[in-house]
């Protein structure tokens, strides 16, 4: 695929850049394992008129090419406020997120996002979903139809491609949304609790989905979930947070190949000391 280039608002005529839907393009020099990200000393603070809470402090974490991080923590903890933070959505108090040597101080098509409520536009079809943010970056029209359609059979979708988002279900609807985000090809995708409003069979099945892609790409991921099962299921690493204000208790590696057996006692007693570590912080007086 050529590298057709966009001109940047605000930037000399004379410069370029990878087009909006191929940011990836920009690290293709960082290997796969290497440090993609890194979120630097991040510290949020809410101020009200009478009060400061702290929501977030010296959060610090590097973030490889390629793998799926998840982070989990106590309710409330602050898990959708570093994400934010990551999505240029919320300016951190201190500290900074880098991506390469670039930092991310404002929204970019170098992260996609997956809500929880989908966020889909119920006037589009699936298709026409996928396609808007390529159409955005004026991505040409064939080649736009046939990475749409190629995104949409990756998550199964491929014989609702001209439905209606009305027409969908919950678990359909979140795959629009996962192929919406990585059909943009961004270099980091950031993903916020996107099967928490799904029953439980469907989650399973969108997890499954969801291992398929990681298997076979490179996708650099960043999952916010409270189902440690669910982390454990799907992560590379999980990073574990304590209460407000919330900073890193324990990074842990996920040793096992995909796809996972739940029913293992290795799993089972991972997952059991997580929980345990959880429902400490969520007991303990403030």
């Amino acid at each position: 695929m050529s590298k057709s280039k966009i001109k940047v608002e605000g930037e000399k005529q004379t410069e370029e850049r990878i087009r909006a839907d191929r940011t990836d393009e920009l690290y293709k020099d960082i290997k796969e394992g290497e440090t993609l990200m890194t979120i630097d000393k991040l510290r949020v603070v809410y101020v009200t008129d009478d009060s400061e809470t702290v929501a977030v402090d010296d959060f610090t974490l590097d973030v490889k090419k390629g793998e799926l991080v998840s982070i989990v923590g106590p309710s409330g903890c602050g898990k959708t406020t570093v994400l934010r933070c990551i999505a240029g959505l919320l300016q951190p108090t201190s500290g900074k997120v880098m991506i390469g040597d670039k930092e991310c101080n404002a929204p970019g098509s170098d992260r996609g996002m997956v809500f929880q409520d989908f966020a889909l536009f119920p006037w589009r079809t699936v298709k026409q979903n996928v396609k808007f943010g390529m159409e955005i970056a004026k991505v040409p029209k064939e080649e736009c139809e046939e990475r749409a359609m190629r995104y949409i059979k990756a998550v199964g979708l491929e014989k609702f491609a001209d439905s209606r988002i009305h027409e969908l279900s919950g678990g359909m609807k979140q795959r629009v949304g996962i192929a919406r985000a990585m059909v943009m090809h961004p270099a980091v995708i950031l993903m916020d609790e996107p099967f928490g409003a799904l029953d439980a069979q469907t989650r399973n099945i969108m997890q499954e989905q969801l291992n398929k892609i990681i298997t076979h790409s490179e996708r650099t991921i960043i999952f916010v979930t409270h189902s440690v099962d669910e982390a454990l299921y799907l992560s590379d690493r999980v990073v574990v947070l304590t209460k407000r204000p919330s900073t890193i208790y324990k990074v842990i590696d996920v040793p096992w190949e995909r796809p996972r057996d739940r029913a293992s006692p290795e799993f089972t007693a991972l997952r059991k000391r997580i929980l345990e570590y959880l429902e400490m912080q969520n007991v303990m007086e403030d």
